[in-house]
């Protein structure tokens, strides 16, 4: 028997993020769906939780620095916690700052329009690698070199 529709395959975040990510904004809740009948009658929003692990979901909108096509840089992608995961990092510009993920996996999926149709992926992640390692990946990036004399 193959693979079922939805597995998800774990990955390293520096395989799939070379150069990192950048996180734009906050962390928020990932509601369901509310109607305007439900708004309407005062029913509560509902935060979706996730049929795999059945903790919650939460979303962000994150920018890919490696990514060469401008529509596919950006997407949102989403965290799977009980409580609301917090960035470890520190703004480089209002609203954004460079992140690094732990518990990262990928789902393969077919997006795109009629014979525009490119392979993509729904990544998930578990929440924030500490600050440090984060840090690191950027000074590495910026051409830093470790004190060896040249």
């Amino acid at each position: 028997m193959g693979m079922s529709k939805g597995h998800r395959f774990p990955v390293e975040f520096s395989d799939a993020f070379p150069d990192g990510l950048v996180l734009i904004g906050e962390v928020a809740p990932d509601n369901e769906y509310q109607s305007r009948e439900d708004r309407a009658a005062g029913r509560p929003v509902r935060q979706r939780m996730d049929e795999t692990t059945g903790q919650r979901q939460w979303k962000a909108k994150v920018t890919d620095p490696s990514e060469p096509n401008a529509k596919r840089a950006s997407f949102e992608l989403t965290l799977v916690a009980d409580v609301q995961p917090v960035p470890t990092t520190a703004e480089v510009l209002p609203g954004m700052r460079p992140i690094e993920l732990v518990g990262l996996t990928a789902e393969p999926r077919i997006a795109g329009n009629g014979e525009f149709k490119y392979q993509a992926y729904v990544y998930r992640a578990t929440g924030f690698a500490a600050a440090a390692s984060s840090s690191a990946r950027a000074g590495k990036a910026a051409g830093e070199t470790s004190g060896k004399a040249a």
